[in-house]
């Protein structure tokens, strides 16, 4: 079976470079216009219920079916959410958590442990659901969540970041003997790759 697992299009806060986390941003008119219709056309794509996510999904597979997937969000920054690197960087909460190597609990949001937990389970849900393609649009979060488990070859969390409108194709043909999905390749934009 092959998984696609691609990211949002860019939004005002990617570019300003914000956390958005579990804030409902759309997407911006630049990362509107960098993505092109694709050529697959599956019958379902599982999506993160963010605007982003499915703004992306729209564009990307408008003749699919978008089923909703409340376990793909993307992590909850908390009192991050919003703010910069650089308006948070003398806040000594945040400093703390990239300190610890942003694993635990944002103030008021999610660790990264019970974030990654969350989005494995909604995926090994759909992993029993599909048999020959599994197509998600969610966010660059919950590749970094899946991959870091379940990615070969194995790279650490921040390894697997793919760019706004791009992400990763894989194979899942050793899934029920040992979950693992074998990277084929990365895709820089979906839609135009």
């Amino acid at each position: 079976m092959l998984v696609y697992l691609i990211r949002h299009g860019k939004t005002r806060y990617n570019l300003e470079g914000r956390y958005q986390g579990s804030s409902d941003i759309p997407l911006c008119e630049e990362g509107r216009r960098a993505l092109g219709r694709a050529e697959l056309a599956p019958r379902r794509v599982y999506c993160s219920p963010m605007r982003r996510a499915a703004e992306t999904a729209r564009l990307l597979f408008p003749r699919s079916e978008l089923i909703f997937v409340p376990g793909l969000r993307e992590m909850d920054f908390g009192a991050f959410e919003g703010k910069s690197f650089r308006e948070l960087e003398d806040d000594p909460a945040y400093r703390s958590w990239v300190e610890g190597n942003c694993a635990a609990p944002c103030p008021g949001g999610e660790g990264r442990e019970d974030f990654s937990r969350r989005v494995r389970a909604a995926f090994e849900a759909l992993m029993e659901r599909e048999k020959e393609q599994l197509m998600i649009v969610a966010h660059g979060g919950t590749q970094m969540a899946l991959l870091e488990q379940y990615g070969r070859p194995r790279r650490d969390y921040f390894s697997w970041q793919s760019p706004n409108g791009g992400g990763f194709l894989l194979e899942a043909e050793d899934w029920k003997k040992c979950r693992t999905l074998r990277l084929v390749r990365e895709i820089k934009t979906f839609g135009t790759d």
